[in-house]
Formats: C-alpha cells, structure tokens, sequence
C-alpha cells in the first residue's frame, strides 16, 4: 500500500502524520520534540489508539527522521521503508518566490533558506528537515506546501504597506500573511457544510491559535488577511503583539536603552496575552482567572478580531458564513460566543446552546443571515493532498 508522509518541522520539533493512499486514513502520528535539546522525547501514535512515547536524544533532524521511520516499522505500520512515495513539508515563508506548492530539488531548497529573513525560527529549521529526508530517502519526491501560497491572490491594495514604494521594489518588503494550508482546508470546508460552491461565497476565516490570523476569503481566493510581512501582525496573539503603532517602539527603546532585535523578540515573545496578563500566554489559564488583566488579556484579544471581522465585511460587501479554527477557535466557546454578540446586528442569529460544545458544526440558528462554524482544520490533509497532486500519486 502506498502511503505519504505530511511533516510539520519547527525550530526544535517536528509533528507528523502518516496517509495511506488512495482512501486517505492516518496510520499513524506524533511528534520529535526538543530536538537539539535536552529532554528530548519522540512520540508515536497507532491507528487503533496505541501510544508510545520515549525519552531519547535526538541531536538533530536526521536523527530524528532515522527514529521516525525505525518506529514505523518496529510497529508495523509500514512493511518497506519504500511503502512511502511522498513526503510534504509544511514551510511557513515562501515570498513571492512560490506561489504554489512544489516539488523541492536542491535549488529549491537553498532558495527557502534564502527566505529566512521572512521567518527565522521557521524557515531554516523546515529546511533542516527536508535535508534530512532528502538524505535517508533520496528517491522520494519532496514536496513544500508554503503557508504564503494561498495569499498570492491578494491585490496590491491589501499587501503594500504605504511606505516609499522603492522598498517592495528592491526589497519585496510587503505583507505576505500565514496559515494558508488552514485556511484553504476550512474554507473549502465551510463551503461543503453550507452546501454550496466555495467560488459563490465570501468567508472570513478565524485561525485562533497561539498564532492567530483572520483571513478574508471572496470566490475561493484569500482576498485579505491580518498577518503581514511577518507572523507578529494583525491581532493580540498569545506572545506576540499584534499591530503596533511603529513610533512606539522607538519611545520604548530609547527609554530601555534596547535594540531593535531586543524589541522584535520583545513583540513575538513577551506581548499579546502574556504581555498584558503578566500571567500566561494560554487563553485556558486566563479564562476564570479573577485578575483584572487576565480578563483585559481576553476582552482585548476579542476586540481585535471583531475589528478585523468588522473590516473585511465592509472591504467585501457582506459575508455569508465566518469559521472558526485552531486551538482557541475550536474550543473556547466563550471567545467565539462574545465575537457573534457584536454582529447581531447584521442579521446573524448565535445558537448558544450549540456553541457551548465542541466539534465540527453550525453555531447559529438555520435562518441566520450569517453563518458561524467551527471546523477543525487539517493542515496535514491538505499537505497530503498537495503531494499526491504534484508528485502525480493519483
């Protein structure tokens, strides 16, 4: 049996899923954590529910490829190594270099380390990982699936920033956003559940996670979207920021006596819900949480994607269904209960009984004029997909 390998590699880990083909089923799954690092473990995951974990040192990617695909075989999800024909890596930066998924080569390769600068803790290491594969199995199709992709379609209006226009000229200094491979799932997804063709509807995407976007979504195409050049704009997120008035940063520095770099780790990892709660950066921690910025952490965080929610139903003229994914998205029912108050008055009817639990399902009323899901999303799915298209594995 045919099967394909969806990774997901990031700065000291990598998750996975194993398909097989054609039917799609996941044999397996689990993940190398604290690669490089002391503590390591590797994690794997059985079809029938079976888990296995060990604590074992893995010094680099290969490593952990090697214990990979030693594990699938020691049980017996694969009889040959060679049962896999493709692996797909998910790759947060493709600039406008890749305006699809492709095939990676070794020219390819270098080309998404050259791209680092878009996203330093992920490119290198995503690159790392196919080095790795490339490396054990040299005769297996690579394929990258760029989380900048599906934002191609964007028009100039919504990616140039207004400043001098020589800088995207010469630098492609632009807004590329993130979470694509989500978005694409759900929203295709969303337009199965409304029964109708995905090209006739405009859908707001909210990807609420530790990083969080919204994406607008008109006649199947990303149409705008909150994150820009790099993952830390757009809405309050656990640890990063977020927009920010740029001035600030520079009163903030000068008051610090800190660098520009002391600032940007600053905004990624020290702001949103932990910079305002001063006490975590997980919604679970600040939900009953009596403290006064634990609770401003949420009504903020809130705030801003119904702002965001707000513009992209003006920029498209209407919306005719909003989802909600990731981690927050799909379990915090409050989160999505407090977004759907503020738009009652555009005809959207909450069903709060249904948005008190979870799983995939409407969460409004039949004759609301605007429809509000939560879709588990499937990045590994539409990775796996994007292999079997591009390697020809149909």
């Amino acid at each position: 049996m045919k099967k394909v390998l969806a990774i997901n590699s990031g700065s000291s880990s990598f998750k996975y899923k194993l398909f097989s083909l054609p039917d799609e089923k996941v044999l397996a799954e689990g993940m190398a954590d604290r690669v490089g690092l002391d503590g390591s473990t590797f994690e794997i995951k059985l079809a029938n529910g079976e888990k296995y974990e060990e604590k074992i040192a893995i010094p680099d990617q290969e490593t952990a490829v090697n214990l990979l695909l030693k594990s699938l075989k020691k049980y017996d999800v694969v009889d040959d190594i060679n049962d896999i024909v493709g692996i797909g890596h998910r790759i947060v930066a493709g600039g406008e270099t890749f305006e699809d998924s492709a095939i990676i080569d070794k020219k390819k390769l270098q080309k998404i380390r050259d791209l680092k600068e878009y996203a330093p803790l992920h490119n290198p290491a995503e690159a790392r990982g196919i080095e790795a594969f490339m490396k054990i199995l040299p005769n297996v199709p690579e394929v990258g699936v760029f989380d900048t992709s599906f934002h191609h379609t964007l028009d100039p209006v919504h990616y140039l920033y207004s400043i001098p226009y020589k800088y995207y000229d010469k630098y492609k200094a632009r807004k590329y956003g993130a979470h694509g491979t989500s978005v694409r799932y759900v929203s295709a997804r969303a337009a199965e559940m409304m029964g109708k063709d995905l090209k006739d509807l405009k859908l707001i995407v909210c990807h609420l996670g530790s990083g969080a976007s919204i994406t607008a979504v008109k006649g199947g195409k990303s149409y705008d979207t909150s994150m820009g050049f790099t993952p830390v704009a757009g809405i309050t997120m656990s640890t990063r920021s977020g927009d920010v008035d740029p001035s600030i940063l520079q009163y903030i520095m000068k008051k610090e006596n800190i660098s520009i770099d002391q600032m940007i780790d600053i905004l990624n990892d020290k702001s949103g819900l932990l910079g305002i709660s001063g006490i975590s950066p997980d919604m679970r921690d600040l939900k009953h949480n009596p403290d006064k910025r634990a609770q401003l952490a949420r009504k903020i965080f809130v705030n801003r994607i119904i702002r965001y929610i707000g513009a992209y139903i003006a920029e498209m003229q209407g919306v005719d269904g909003i989802a909600f994914t990731a981690g927050v998205g799909e379990h915090d029912a409050r989160v999505r209960r407090d977004v759907m108050k503020s738009f009652q008055f555009l005809g959207m009817k909450p069903d709060f009984d249904a948005n008190w639990t979870n799983g995939e399902k409407f969460i409004t009323k039949p004759d609301s004029k605007i429809k509000v899901m939560t879709i588990p999303t499937d990045e590994e799915l539409m990775i796996e997909r994007d292999v079997v298209r591009l390697a020809h594995l149909e």
